[in-house]
């Protein structure tokens, strides 16, 4: 089976890709087009002038417009219509063809859902299908249509996975953010398998049983890594302030090669590893901060393997310049 690795590369940090970045992944997520008046916006995505540099150091590569993203509103208005579905599809290929783009990628967080204090309503588990087969019918069966699928029963039950799944080439789920900004218990936001004493049960592994069990084929299951951190303080001492109430929710925390250069091992804070999460984090007393790792990014690439899943992908390029986390992803997806 051949695997995918994606990775979401911002406007900002699309500069960035070099000629081996091009060569180690298979897709790039550009992040992000908007809705705005109910057509496709591209007014942040600056940079695809770099599209053609990319492209030519792998011509395989294939790009990928997602849209939307934490906080984007205008899907739920624009959704409610088939002609307002079909007039955002419809921009949708014209940027599509302008940029010799392979696909779209919808990452509405989240359909029926107004956390992020966008637009929403009860009419969106519909709607979001009918969203999806105006965008195919508009691109056609060769062109990539995709998802971003937030990690937990909340999506699913705000969406008819099954007729989705059907739709879409594949489904990226989000597992990252298992524990985020939401929850005031320290916890690991991106971890393999769940920890006993782990109340939330949040994981890779569970996530992708959900998926399954929704309707989700495997072989269009794509799971995630992050290249970030979430950050607890105000921790007790205990348990190396895993699982523990905290003063604060999980803030997004430093990229990868920040925290390699500044904090594990480094400036109080000390390096664990959850062997039954097989996920690192650090704790210097009171902080407790989760993220993934060489270790743990290549125990997902075998998972995903031994599950006969489809690829993984990530959040996001420009947290990692060192390219470790995506030097190890490589290595591993491409053993035999």
């Amino acid at each position: 089976m051949h695997h995918y690795i994606l990775g979401y590369v911002t406007n900002r940090a699309l500069p960035s890709v070099t000629e081996e970045d091009a060569q180690r992944l298979t897709h790039i997520n550009l992040a992000f087009g908007k809705v705005a008046g109910g057509l496709l916006d591209m007014g942040e995505m600056t940079h695809m002038n770099h599209i053609a540099r990319i492209r030519a150091y792998n011509p395989r590569l294939q790009f990928v417009l997602s849209v939307g993203g934490w906080g984007a509103g205008g899907f739920s208005l624009m959704a409610r219509a088939d002609a307002s579905r079909r007039a955002f599809a419809a921009s949708c290929l014209r940027e599509v063809e302008k940029w010799s783009l392979d696909g779209i990628d919808i990452d509405w967080e989240y359909p029926c859902d107004g956390s992020a204090g966008i637009d929403h309503d009860p009419s969106d588990r519909e709607n979001y299908t009918l969203l999806l087969q105006a965008l195919r019918d508009a691109l056609g069966k060769e062109r990539i249509v995709s998802i971003a699928a937030g990690a937990g029963n909340y999506f699913i039950e705000d969406t008819h996975m099954d007729q989705v799944a059907s739709i879409c080439d594949y489904v990226q789920i989000m597992t990252y953010d298992i524990r985020s900004g939401f929850h005031k218990e320290s916890g690991h936001h991106t971890c393999l398998f769940t920890s006993p004493g782990d109340k939330y049960n949040g994981s890779v592994k569970s996530c992708m049983e959900a998926y399954l069990c929704a309707g989700v084929p495997r072989e269009k299951i794509v799971i995630g890594a992050a290249f970030y951190s979430r950050r607890w303080d105000g921790l007790p001492p205990v348990n190396h302030g895993l699982f523990q109430p905290a003063a604060t929710t999980g803030l997004y925390g430093p990229g990868y090669t920040t925290l390699m250069n500044e904090y594990i091992d480094k400036n109080g804070f000390t390096r664990h590893w959850d062997d039954d999460a097989k996920a690192p984090y650090l704790f210097n007393g009171s902080s407790l901060i989760s993220y993934d790792d060489p270790d743990s990014v290549r125990l997902k690439c075998r998972f995903l393997k031994e599950q006969n899943l489809l690829g993984i992908m990530y959040w996001d390029h420009g947290s990692d310049p060192s390219r470790r986390l995506l030097t190890a992803i490589h290595q591993e997806m491409t053993a035999p």
